[in-house]
């Protein structure tokens, strides 16, 4: 099922607003999955689903004829127990994250994250944040790790693998 979903991602409408970032959160898509299909399926059967629609959106990106920035971008959300993806007109070096996040051109490590998570969403007590009051010192968030694959025109026929750390 989770494969299936990734995939439906890239028959769906994309929304590409450079003057409207909150028009552009309708690309946004998340995924669960419970442990037991989890076990069911292999990290590179993941990745392989979320490189196929990379190039499929990179081709909606040009029959869109958008002239710029395209980045879709993948990550882990922990808290959620989800995988979350994303399309926005921007640069891996621009994208709208609250807290740090590095980019990397490899997937793997992000999806085996997700499948090897035997608890989707649950947070050990050791690892809950302390809730900052208003007072306290800032504290620095986790930073996130973000596969990118930039979508624009120049590079019509590749995944990005070797993408350049944020």
């Amino acid at each position: 099922m989770l494969l299936k979903e990734i995939r439906a991602i890239a028959g769906e409408t994309l929304v590409l607003a450079p003057h409207d970032q909150d028009a552009e959160t309708a690309n946004t898509s998340w995924f669960g999955a419970p442990p037991h299909e989890r076990l069911g399926m292999t990290a590179d059967e993941v990745v392989a689903a979320f490189e196929e629609t990379a190039e499929l959106l990179r081709d909606q990106v040009v029959t869109l004829g958008h002239d710029g920035p395209a980045t879709f971008y993948v990550w882990h959300d922990p808290q959620a127990g989800q995988l979350r993806c994303s399309t926005r007109s921007c640069g891996h070096d621009q994208l709208p994250f609250e807290t740090g996040y590095r980019t990397t051109g490899d997937l793997q490590p992000i999806v085996v994250e997700f499948l090897e998570d035997r608890a989707p969403g649950a947070i050990a007590w050791g690892q809950l944040d302390p809730v900052p009051f208003p007072d306290d010192p800032v504290i620095d968030d986790a930073e996130i790790v973000v596969w990118v694959c930039d979508l624009s025109h120049s590079t019509a026929g590749r995944v990005d693998r070797d993408a350049t750390p944020a």
